[in-house]
């Protein structure tokens, strides 16, 4: 089924038939690990076996001093900066940026997503041109441990799942030091204010300033 609005673009990202057999993108999360590792093989010659279960793009960059996990597959013309943890089971898009001490943890990343500085990202989907700002992370577990619920479209979901960070969508600006907390949606072409702590769902096309302050862009 298809992703819900267009709110992940599936064009961008080598998951995209993957993800495609689910009705939300979070579903995909579970399987992502097997899914990488059964694909590996099969990137084609412009991949690189780099270790044992890591593929990378033959004109990414990756710094000697990141550390890269099992099930990992890195895609084109994408910069792993110095220090960057990549703990496994995550996709990383082409033209991605995952920079000093960001953490990357059961995650896809489509093309163009940047997490430059100091961002963890676990559990979670990032659209097409993301950004997280500084500090930026996605809180994946709650503090008594029980399934998480999402918000989406007006509709509340158990997703059954009690490790979901957030799904953010294309084109989306995360500001710095911002707190995604666990089920978080943010729709497409929307911005948070930094220091932020973002819960539920963020509209489409918006400005999120506080929970009470959600502003429409014209």
């Amino acid at each position: 089924m298809d992703c819900p609005r267009n709110i992940i673009d599936l064009t961008h990202t080598l998951a995209e038939e993957y993800i495609k057999k689910y009705q939300y993108p979070w579903q995909a999360l579970a399987g992502l690990k097997d899914y990488i590792l059964s694909c590996g093989e099969r990137l084609g010659a412009d991949f690189l076996r780099i270790a044992p279960f890591v593929w990378a793009h033959k004109s990414a960059e990756i710094a000697a001093t990141a550390h890269i996990g099992n099930a990992v597959i890195i895609g084109a013309e994408t910069q792993i900066r110095h220090c960057a943890f990549i703990r496994g089971g995550a996709i990383i898009g082409n033209n991605c940026v995952v920079g000093n001490s960001t953490e990357i943890k059961n995650s896809v990343l489509c093309d163009g997503v940047q997490a430059p500085h100091f961002n963890y990202v676990g559990d979670s989907v990032l659209g097409y041109k993301a950004h997280l700002g500084a500090g930026a992370v996605t809180s994946n577990v709650k503090s008594d441990k029980s399934p998480i619920t999402a918000h989406i479209y007006g509709s509340t979901l158990n997703t059954g799942l009690k490790k979901f960070g957030a799904l953010v969508g294309n084109y989306v600006e995360i500001g710095c030091n911002c707190v995604l907390n666990p089920g978080t949606v943010i729709g497409e072409n929307s911005r948070v204010y930094p220091l932020s702590s973002v819960r539920g769902e963020v509209p489409p096309n918006s400005v999120y300033k506080s929970a009470d302050e959600i502003v429409l862009l014209k």
